[in-house]
């Protein structure tokens, strides 16, 4: 196979996409600007600009509702802060936190189905901000519930872009799939992996914080509202603009790799969008088991890195987690994570 210098390009992106937020304090704290650049740069590389990707991605953040979703639940919960406070107060006196903290991340994950991805990381960023944690403790729950959403969310098309693709490129012989195909066919192995984090959230709950910071640590203006906001759509338009850019390469090398090999490569998921990466790689001519090894692989990896699915995102901005924080915990649990599957998928021959 011929590399070229659009593919040589294109991976040297990659890598400071991969690299810079880690070694570059500046980018950490422009996150959004600078994967906007990158996304920019490997369009541009890849020469795929077009009147059409420029309109998606100025569009798709508004049109899929995640920017109008985020601002509409930010200006609810600013404005109904004080009740749910009160709410979650009446809970804690009657349930142990680390029980209220398992119940948030599996029904959470569970949930993301149905009310989305989005919704349900907004609730868990305003449900842990409630909760008297410190700061680390925190972030180590978010992150984990990240996991807990990224994976239930693919359950039903209404879930998250990817699960949608999905089922558009199956929805044809041999597989004819409809609503319910990915939960007939992944609730297997998704549902046991949410009870599985919420358990793990278990362990990095932290020591409970005094409820009398609680309040003036976590109150938020409109305009942080407003700026969250802006923030969201930069995100979601610098990922599609990666993706777009990237698709060059997953194309020419992705569709030639074996499932065990695509199972771990699809790690890429941490930094790209899981949405274009499904296009890519999701088609009818697959097996069955090469279907789910692909989508388990971009599911789980895609909770590792703030860039790798919306609810990460919305969360590392709303919580002002930094890429290092993420990363310290979300590295080594995705990789484990992902270990296990790999050894359930192809080497433990039990289907439902």
């Amino acid at each position: 196979m011929h590399v070229t210098a659009t593919d040589v390009g294109l991976f040297v992106i990659f890598l400071v996409v991969l690299v810079g937020p880690f070694s570059i304090k500046l980018i950490e704290k422009n996150l959004e600007a600078f994967l906007f650049v990158m996304g920019v740069l490997a369009v541009s590389v890849a020469r795929a600009w077009e009147f059409k990707l420029v309109e998606e991605a100025i569009k798709e953040p508004l049109v899929k509702g995640i920017v109008p979703a985020v601002l509409i639940a930010g200006l609810i919960f600013h404005y109904g802060r004080g009740p749910t406070e009160r709410a979650m107060g009446w809970v804690l006196k009657r349930i142990p936190l680390k029980l209220v903290i398992f119940a948030v991340v599996v029904l959470l994950g569970l949930g993301s189905s149905v009310i989305t991805a989005i919704i349900a990381a907004l609730l868990l960023v305003e449900l842990v901000n409630i909760l008297p944690l410190e700061r680390s403790a925190r972030i180590n729950v978010v992150i984990i519930a990240c996991f807990s959403i990224g994976l239930g969310a693919a359950l039903t098309p209404l879930g998250e872009p990817l699960s949608t693709i999905a089922i558009t490129k199956l929805q044809g012989p041999p597989y004819h799939a409809t609503f319910f195909f990915l939960f007939d066919k992944l609730a297997w192995y998704i549902i046991p992996g949410i009870v599985a984090m919420g358990v793990l959230s278990l362990f990095f709950g932290g020591k409970k914080k005094a409820e009398k910071h609680i309040l003036t640590e976590n109150s938020e203006t409109l305009k942080d509202v407003a700026i969250r906001g802006m923030k969201v759509y930069l995100f979601v338009m610098a990922l599609i603009l990666l993706g777009e850019g990237m698709k060059v390469v997953i194309d020419k090398y992705f569709s030639t790799v074996s499932s065990k090999i695509l199972f771990w490569v699809n790690m890429v998921s941490a930094i790209l969008d899981n949405a274009t990466l499904t296009a890519a790689e999701i088609a009818p001519s697959l097996r069955l088991d090469q279907i789910i090894a692909a989508l388990m692989g971009l599911l789980i990896s895609g909770g590792m890195l703030i860039p790798g699915n919306i609810p990460n995102i919305i969360s590392a901005n709303k919580l002002n987690i930094t890429s290092k924080e993420w990363a310290i915990l979300g590295v080594p649990v995705g990789l484990i994570t992902m270990l296990l599957y790999f050894i359930w998928l192809f080497y433990i021959p039990v289907r439902p």
